[in-house]
This record gives C-alpha cells, structure tokens and sequence, in this order.
C-alpha cells in the first residue's frame, strides 16, 4: 500500500511538472470531478454522463477565474460608491468565506437615492463550498431583504462581475451555484423594476466590511437607519460621494 502511495505521488508529481498553470488547475479540477462523480455514484446511485462531467469542470475553472479577475480589479480601480438614480434603492451585498470552517457570512446594506442608509444587515452561514457560494448567497440574501421589504425599484450591486453576469441571465444555471441562482430568479420573477449591476470592490467596501467582521466576530446585525460602529468610517466615506 505505502509503495502504491508513493508510486502516485510520483506521477502527480511528474504530471503536473509537466503541465502550465492552466493546465494543471484543469488537470487537479477533473480528478477531484470524476473523484466526487465516484463516490456519488456508489453512495447515492446517482450517475453523471462525460458531457454534464465535463461541462461541470468547464464551469468551476471559468468561475475560478472570475474570482482571479475580481481580485485584479480591485488593484486596478478605485472607484467610489455611486448613489442611486432617483426613486431607485441600491443594495450593495458580499460574502466572506472561511475555507477551514466551510462557514462563511453575508453582507448587505440598503441605500436610497440620497445616499441615506436604509438598513444594514449580516448573517452567518454553515457547510458552505466555496467562496464562489459564499457570494452567491450574499447575493440571495440581498434580494431577499429587498423584495421582503416590498421595494418595487431596485438595483443589487456587488463586485463578483460572475454573479452578477448568472443572476442577469434568464435560464437554467447549471454551475455549482445553480441552485442559488435559481432562488433568486423565483424570487424576482414577475417584478420588472430589478436590475443586477456589477462594481469594483473599492464601491461596494461598506458591505465587504460587515461580512468579513461578521465571520470574524461570530455576531449577526440587523440595523435599521445605520450601521455598526466598525462600519462607520466607510459609511460616511461614500456618504461624500457624488450624487451622478
């Protein structure tokens, strides 16, 4: 058994020496795929084709991606918060993950088209994925403060330009975060005065912080008319933005 061992790590080894950095992120993602695919199918009888097996690969490596470009963003732009246009309310929503934990939390803050802060709300979630998921129901959780709250005109902003893109898109998302994206989508159907927008992180900091302290402290908010005190410094920062 310990020669088997040692016998595969030398050719994991040798592959991916062998291979770009592409290709070996292509090359880890089909093993850990076809991996899962195995154990659903003796554990559960459930059995994949090559096509759906493939197709899942494909789209984990592009959201992967998305996440790189996210973070490149960020260094790239510093652009500030925007006021909404007039009658419109603009929910600014991120999630923050804990990969050791699988626990991540969600961010979110309601501004109207004066730039006065609505509510500001946090919440912790359990046996999560991926980062990707963690931003995924970051984005559900606004939607559903928003449409709870009866608003009829309202945009989601956040920084992942992949969510946005999935929740923009009407059809079936077959991605690991389909199921999300098909919540939002019931959520939102019939109401036509919705809209999804994409922002650079240096816009969308005021719900960056609530989720990255929320997972941090362990402690959920639900403020009307504010925010924590930790957030209180970068509320008043975009308060001085520009109305366009």
């Amino acid at each position: 058994m310990m020669n088997q061992s040692e016998d595969f790590v030398q050719w994991i080894t040798w592959v991916l020496g062998k291979l770009n950095l592409y290709q070996s992120r292509l090359f880890c993602c089909a093993l850990w795929v076809i991996w899962g695919d195995r154990n659903k199918r003796i554990h559960k009888g459930k059995v994949s084709n090559g096509k759906e097996v493939a197709n899942f690969i494909n789209s984990y490596i592009s959201e992967i991606t998305s996440l790189g470009k996210r973070d490149l963003s960020f260094t790239r732009e510093k652009k500030r918060w925007k006021y909404p246009q007039g009658g419109f309310i603009k929910i600014n929503f991120d999630g923050a993950y804990n990969k050791s934990q699988n626990r991540s939390a969600s961010g979110v803050v309601v501004r109207d088209s004066e730039g006065k802060i609505l509510l500001s709300c946090s919440e912790i979630h359990n046996d999560i994925s991926s980062a990707f998921a963690a931003v995924a129901i970051a984005c559900w959780k606004a939607v559903q403060v928003g449409t709870g709250k009866g608003w009829q005109s309202l945009i989601l902003e956040g920084d992942s330009l992949a969510i946005i893109k999935k929740c923009s898109t009407k059809g079936q998302d077959r991605s690991m975060v389909g199921a999300y994206i098909h919540d939002i989508q019931q959520k939102i159907y019939g109401l036509n005065n919705i809209r999804f927008q994409h922002t650079p992180r240096s816009a969308n900091n005021l719900a960056h912080i609530l989720a990255t302290e929320t997972l941090r402290r362990g402690e959920e908010i639900y403020l009307e008319m504010g925010v924590p005190e930790y957030a209180e410094d970068q509320a008043r920062y975009d308060g001085r933005s520009e109305p366009d």
